[in-house]
């Protein structure tokens, strides 16, 4: 599978953003209280995942079709 130049640009540009969001957000925890670091990093994967798949329009493609409602007046 061959992978274009658009897409790794995309997936670098996302892993610089999820990158720094990570960082301030533990700065941020850390400086309010104590959150242990497994907590911080299962947030960050979990949401670098749902990003991901925005992002690669799997949710789009994956999503139900849409369904048609009658309205009775």
């Amino acid at each position: 599978m061959e992978i274009s130049r658009r897409t790794w640009i995309a997936a670098v540009k996302l892993a610089v953003v999820m990158s720094t969001v990570a960082a301030l957000a533990a700065i941020t925890l850390a400086s309010i209280g104590n959150v242990s670091d497994t907590t911080i990093v299962a947030t960050v994967a979990v949401v670098a995942f749902a990003v991901s798949w925005v992002q690669t329009g799997r949710v789009r493609s994956n999503a139900a079709a849409p369904v048609n409602v009658l309205s009775h007046s």
